[in-house]
This record gives C-alpha cells, structure tokens and sequence, in this order.
C-alpha cells in the first residue's frame, strides 16, 4: 500500500479514472514527519532524489538520507532559534539542499518562503519587505550572496544568512554546519492548518501578492501526481522546474513522494532540449512534466526515443496544437494538459483513464468543485465563456487552496466572495464535458458584440511557421468597441514586413470566425514578461491604448 492511501479515500472506474476523492488526515499531520520519516522507516532504501548537474555530478538519495539530512537542517535551524511559524527565505535554484531544507523548515512548523534565483535587487527588496524573513538560505551561484546582502541593507530586515557548498561573504556555509549537527530530532508539535509555505504569484496583472498554504496543502497534490502527472509507485518523475515556482511543489515533492514515486532533478542554468532528453533516458524517466516551451524546443530540434517514458503532461502556458500532434507523432504518448493557480492545486485536468484533446484544459479534479459563471454570477451555459470557481464542499476554506494573502486581506476576501473561490481565468465548456482556457477574465476582448478569449485566436496564431511568440489583446475600437490586435515576435529567419503582416492575417483569418479575425498585427522583438515568463497583457494593453 503506498503511503498516500492512509491520507484518503478514492474511487475509481473500471479504466482507472478517479471519480472521487476525499482527504482524511490527522489534525497535526506534517508531511516531514508523516511522509518522509515514516517512508524511511517502512522502506529505508527507497530511492527519493535522483540529482545530477550539468557538470557531470551526481547523487541518489533514499529517504532514509533524506530522514537525516532532514534532521541536520532542523538542527542547525533551531540552534540559530528558527521555529514554529518563523519565516524562511529559501533561493536554492534546483540545488539538492532544496529537498533537506524543505524538509526540515516543515518539521519545525516554520514557513518556508521559495523564490527564484533569477529575482533582481529590486524584486528581493519587495519581497523581504513584506514577507520580513527571519532567515535566507541560498545558491553562492549568480550573483545571489551580493544581491541579498544589497536588498536585505535597502529593505531594512535583518535576517541569518546561510549558504550552501560554498562561502560567501556575510554568509555561513549551511552545508558544514549540517555535518556538525545531530543526526535526530524529536517532533515538534505542529497544526494541519498552520502556514507552510508562502509563495509570491507571479505578478501577471500587479505587484506579485503573498499566498500562503498549510501543512494540510502536500495532501490535495495526490491527484496532481498520480491521476495528472501519472507518477506511479517506484517509478521516477522529471519536473522541470525551478524551485523558486509553485511548480516545484506540483512536480518535485509532495504529490511523487507521497504516491511513492522518486523525483528526478537536473540542475542546470542554460536550457538545451537535447540535455533534457539525455536525462529521460540516461536515469529511465517515467513521468515528464514540463512547460509548453520545453515541448515546442523538442519539437523543432527533433525528439529522439525515450523508451522509458510512458506519460507527458504541460501547464502553465498556451500548448499550439502543432506541438500536440507532433509530439504525440513521434512518441505514441498524448501530452496531458492541467490548471491551476499559485493559490491552487491542480483543479482540472486531462486525467488518468481519459484520453487527452489537444488544446483542452481537460476536466474538473474530483477533488474540487469546479463551475464556471458568467459576470452576473451565474452558471455559464455549454460554449459560454465563464470564469472558474471553486466551490467549497462546506462553508469557508478548502483544502489545496491558499489560507490567505500576506497582509492584503482585503484581496483575499474579494477573490472568495459570495462563498466561492474565484479564479479570475475564464474558460468555456463543451458538450462532451470539457474545459477550454480562454484567457484571465479581464483578458476577454469585447469586439462587435461578441466575446473573445485571447487563446483561441493565439492557438491558431501559432500554427504560422513565422511566428516564434504571440499575445493577442484588445484594443479600443470606434466601430467594435475593441478590436482584435496580435502581438507577435517572429522567428529568426523572418522579418516583420508589411508583406509578412498581410501572409500571416490571411493565414489566420480563413481559419477563424469573422467576429475572430485579427484586424492589427504589431512586430515585436519581445513580450513583457513576468519573472516567471508570463506575458503581461495589461501591460500591452496600456501600451496600446497610449499609442
């Protein structure tokens, strides 16, 4: 029996869909505790982290390694006074410290705060101004040390500063002091509805907000990881991410570990498909979950076998249905798509005993449940556009869904108003039940009396050989009210001409609805960005509407 099974009750059909799913957990249950050591009791050496870095180093860790490292980390941690509730800055790239400190910070019931490497000054100094750290651990990689040191002066927060596998000024190497420290650790008493962690949304439409999740949020992954990803026991899981994203919690802990899967972790800098793949077949990579980008390198510099790759799953970007086919051409294997937010777990997907539709946010987890509505709050009919929900099973907080923002609970009760969880992200539903992304509600574009969700006309856009990236938004419109601009940023081998605007309006146009068809094309060198590479459309829009 795996261990997730002593957490839940599930029910599935006789292809292997989950048809329902409900938590059953203990009021102080601690994933360090419940999961990791008790894993590392029953069976010791089952593996956990398989690691390797692009220099050639490697490391398979059981969870009996993990148990004890684990335990070194709490001790160090608590010798400096990190305890209960104490918030901890963690800027560990995909580093294996990650997983100890991870660990160990969960043991102690502290909050761990998991932010990428790739923040400036500017966006460390927000951050520790409002999330006030106790602690930072860190890579002594890019720059990282010097930058902390600068943002910590300017945000006036003192914090105890540690490093890993390195020295670094200001800093003390973490990875030492383990060495020196106990090997065991008697449990602290910690809540299933404390805060664990705290993680800053992206920031797509404003400042990136604070949100926090429970002790009780590794639990709501297990469908993430065995019903989406299709992690399965003893096999080994390769997310892409860095552990600076909500991602990481998606793809690289929680849900594997608990459904008894090891997780596979490179650690590089410069993405190179090629490397990617030598890792799936090098370590026999069962489950690839990675962003749409990764699946569109793949295909454009060729996919070689991965014969022990039996599932692929994509979120957090618009998959081309192009990639879709071709990637599903080569392997055999459908690439699963799911969503959710920061503030979520995965809510719906293209699920474990269903067969995946290109372009298709699949279906509701049934975890969760799922409706969508119109801007009057009522159920959106079949092929209207909507904005998703969640509704509680019971009033008040559901489990896998943030407990709160930092500081902003004004924020906070606005997006749970009405008694529903509201996403902002609009979506339609077919006939057949399924679930179509189209676009942040505030993304839909009004155009001659219909409604347009960015997605679809994006979809097609990128079925144009000449279009490397491309973000579709409205702009005002005499006539229309808004009409339908594309913003799109060309391959190399093509220039933004007139000619070329014309090719690529006429190419979209004869496969889109009139009230669809893209009246500008604007030529981009490149899209204003998020720190986690989402395309900020407000930003755009503002742009456009200034010009």
């Amino acid at each position: 029996m795996s261990i997730y099974q002593n957490f839940c009750r599930e029910s599935t059909d006789e292809h292997g869909a989950l048809k329902e799913f409900r938590l059953d957990y203990p009021d102080n249950f601690n994933f360090g505790y419940d999961v990791v050591d008790r894993t590392a009791e029953e069976e010791p050496e089952k593996r956990a982290l398989v690691w390797c870095n692009a220099e050639g180093e490697e490391h398979i860790f059981t969870f009996a390694d993990i148990r004890q490292f684990s335990n070194q980390m709490a001790n160090v941690f608590q010798a400096a006074g990190i305890g209960r509730g104490d918030r901890v800055m963690l800027i560990l790239k995909r580093h294996y410290e990650y997983w100890f400190a991870a660990v160990a910070l969960h043991k102690l019931g502290a909050v761990m705060i998991p932010v990428t490497h790739m923040l400036t000054v500017s966006d460390l100094v927000y951050r520790m101004k409002a999330s006030r750290p106790r602690a930072i651990v860190c890579t002594a990689q890019n720059q990282v040390p010097g930058k902390v040191r600068e943002a910590l002066k300017e945000a006036e927060v003192t914090a105890k500063l540690w490093c890993v596998q390195a020295e670094a000024e200001g800093f003390e190497n973490i990875t030492e002091a383990m060495r020196m420290a106990g090997k065991d650790l008697v449990r602290v008493p910690t809540k299933a509805e404390d805060p664990m962690i705290l993680y800053f949304t992206s920031g797509t439409t404003g400042y990136p907000k604070g949100a926090f999740h429970s002790y009780s949020y590794p639990l709501a992954h297990i469908v993430t990881a065995k019903y989406w990803q299709q992690a399965e026991e003893n096999g080994l899981h390769f997310t892409v991410a860095e552990t600076g994203w909500a991602k990481a919690s998606w793809g690289k802990l929680y849900g594997q570990w608990l459904v008894g899967c090891a997780v596979m972790v490179y650690d590089f800098d410069s993405f190179e498909p090629k490397q990617l793949t030598q890792i799936i077949n090098k370590y026999g990579v069962t489950s690839f979950c990675a962003p749409p980008t990764v699946y569109r390198y793949l295909v454009r510099k060729g996919i070689p076998d991965m014969p022990t790759l039996k599932h692929a799953s994509t979120a957090g970007e618009m998959l081309a249905p192009e990639v879709f086919r071709k990637f599903t051409e080569r392997t055999g294997l459908e690439l699963c798509e799911g969503y959710g937010q920061t503030e979520t777990t995965l809510l719906l997907g293209n699920f474990r005993g269903m067969s995946a539709v290109e372009g298709s946010m699949g279906v509701p987890s049934p975890f969760y449940h799922i409706e969508l509505r119109n801007k009057k709050g009522e159920p959106a009919g079949t092929n209207e556009t909507g904005e998703v929900v969640i509704i509680p099973e019971q009033p008040g907080r559901q489990t896998g869904v943030f407990t709160g923002y930092l500081d902003n609970e004004e924020q906070y009760g606005f997006v749970w108003r009405d008694g529903v969880y509201h996403t902002g992200d609009a979506a339609c539903r077919d006939e057949n039940g399924r679930y179509w992304f189209r676009g942040r509600f505030d993304d839909i574009i009004k155009t001659g009396g219909y409604r347009v969700g960015p997605y679809e006309v994006e979809n097609v856009l990128m079925e144009h050989p000449a279009v490397a990236e491309c973000s579709v938004i409205g702009v005002p419109d005499p006539l229309r009210g808004q009409a339908i601009k594309a913003v799109i940023v060309p391959g190399q081998e093509y220039k933004p001409t007139r000619e070329l605007e014309h090719e690529i309006k006429e190419f979209c146009n004869l496969r889109l609805a009139e009230y669809k068809w893209i009246r500008l094309i604007e030529f981009a060198k490149e899209m204003p960005k998020t720190i986690s590479g989402k395309i900020q459309k407000n930003i755009q829009r503002k742009q456009a509407f200034v010009r």
